[in-house]
């Protein structure tokens, strides 16, 4: 009899989680890099049971990765926009090669699939006015399928977990 195949099991939802779990958590938002005794101290509970929770939380998907957050002022980004970008009724079907190449090109940071007016909208970190300028140009006004596009330059931009998802923990 063949093996039954593999399911990756479903994400916990907010009632799976408990107290410590939402502790721990925050705790690793804010600093992935903690060592497990301090986090098992923070959450007042021993460093085996932390250790075994965390496991938990990535075996059930809550914790999906840990990150470096970069800074990209540091490596000569200083600019940071956000491109809406509208594909052509007739070019519908080329959304996904679209969506593909734009996530190979460096200066894309993120890449939202949209439902509503626009179709994509792309954050990316440049150099200057001039580097976003020339991504637009060679990305996107050239692409026949781009419709329209619209260019917002970021002023700030913060990346701490949110008010909604703070307060499920």
């Amino acid at each position: 009899m063949p093996d039954a195949p593999q399911i990756s099991p479903a994400p916990a939802g907010p009632g799976d989680l408990d107290e410590v779990d939402r502790q721990i958590i925050a705790r690793l938002h804010d600093n992935a890099r903690i060592p497990n005794v301090d986090l098992a101290r923070a959450v007042g509970i021993s460093p085996s049971t932390c250790l075994a929770r965390v496991r938990s939380l990535r075996e059930r998907g809550v914790i999906v990765r840990y990150t470096a957050e970069i800074n990209p002022a540091a490596l000569g980004f200083t600019l940071q926009a956000l491109v809406s970008v509208r594909i052509r009724p007739g070019a519908r079907h080329l959304m996904e090669q679209i969506s593909d190449e734009l996530r190979r090109e460096p200066e894309v940071a993120q890449l939202f699939f949209l439902g509503g007016t626009e179709d994509f909208l792309i954050h990316v970190r440049v150099r200057d006015s001039e580097h976003v300028r020339q991504f637009v140009l060679k990305n996107l006004s050239a692409n026949p399928a781009v419709a329209l596009t619209e260019t917002n330059l970021v002023f700030e931009h913060h990346t701490a977990l949110s008010a909604g998802l703070r307060a499920v923990l």
